[in-house]
């Protein structure tokens, strides 16, 4: 299901795209002033009322995202938290239909490479400007990536971050579920990277990325280009809280290298580790596991950015959108 024709779902010279919209109801505190605010701002845009879906239990948004697009839509925006978006990437993959991201869980990570926190206004107006990619995605079977794939400490750091905390601080509450790991034992992985020798390693994560913001805007990975046709994996080997503490550091200054930590580019991958070990897909937990197998699907998503040129980090020109966007609302209000 691999894209790679340059047919756009829709342009700035369209007429106004038929939208959907794909919430999970628990992460939007008033459901009514939501939709009124996003149907207003979308009316006086000139777009005609999305169909609102609402995400179950039992399906977290890529059924509704696939109903969605059979039923016409051009556009699907993704109300909630990872776990929401990651469906909706997942209902996407192979059509012509766009995302849409408007975050309201805490620390979207697709958010966070596109410069969006958990502002409404921003995200709206990068959906109405219309300003798209084609990006590449990660497959773990028959689930889909946008932005990273991990097996290790990060899933670890995920499964122990209180969504309390999360509720009440914001992104920084990671770093309280990443403190109680920083001492726990390394796995023993093996990496095969396509058809070269595997790489062994005691390793406290391994990453599978297609871009490379973390949660807080920090860039893990300067190399990662979003549609470039590789995935890149970052192997952590830290072993002391010095280890951490140099790793954190490097990153912060991105000056030269990061120590403990190497890099690889693949097309495929799979990480086997000598016993379980949690794993996350953007930053939404999966089953705990030995294994985690990915590979890469060029051009396989439509995304709604705030510039669509060819840019390594898709969060350009976001700051500036969030202000147009916050006139959009404005205008929205008072009609």
């Amino acid at each position: 299901m691999d894209g790679g024709d340059d047919k756009r779902p829709v342009t700035a010279d369209d007429r106004a795209p038929r939208s959907a919209v794909v919430v999970n109801p628990t992460k939007v505190t008033d459901l009514d002033e939501f939709r009124r605010t996003v149907n207003d701002a979308l009316s006086a845009a000139g777009w005609p009322a999305p169909v609102w879906y609402e995400t179950t239990a039992e399906d977290p948004g890529r059924g509704q995202t696939e109903e969605a697009v059979r039923d016409g839509a051009q556009v699907v925006f993704a109300c909630g938290g990872d776990g929401t978006v990651m469906a909706c990437v997942s209902g996407l993959v192979g059509t012509d239909a766009a995302l849409a991201v408007l975050p309201q869980g805490t620390g979207n990570l697709l958010a966070a490479n596109l410069g969006l926190s958990n502002d409404l206004a921003a995200g709206l107006e990068v959906a109405v400007e219309r300003g798209m990619r084609r990006l590449d995605v990660g497959a773990v079977g028959d689930q889909y990536f946008a932005v990273m794939a991990g097996m290790g400490f990060d899933a670890q750091m995920l499964e122990d971050t209180s969504e309390t905390t999360k509720a009440r601080i914001g992104w920084p509450a990671y770093v309280v579920g990443a403190a109680k790991h920083l001492r726990d034992r390394p796995m023993r992985v093996t990496v095969a990277i396509d058809d070269k020798p595997p790489l062994r390693r005691r390793a406290r994560s391994v990453l599978i990325a297609n871009v490379g913001r973390l949660q807080g805007g920090v860039r893990l990975l300067t190399d990662a280009e979003p549609d470039d046709g590789w995935l890149d994996v970052a192997v952590l080997t830290p072993r002391t809280l010095r280890h951490w503490l140099a790793m954190g550091w490097a990153l912060v200054r991105r000056r030269g290298s990061v120590p403990r930590m190497e890099v690889f580019r693949a097309r495929r991958v799979e990480i086997t580790s000598n016993r379980p070990q949690p794993r996350q897909l953007d930053g939404d937990l999966i089953e705990p596991g030995r294994s985690l197998k990915a590979e890469v699907r060029p051009e396989s998503l439509w995304l709604c950015v705030p510039r669509p040129e060819r840019a390594p980090d898709l969060a350009e020109d976001a700051d500036a959108a969030a202000k147009r966007g916050e006139k959009l609302v404005e205008e929205a209000r008072r009609e």
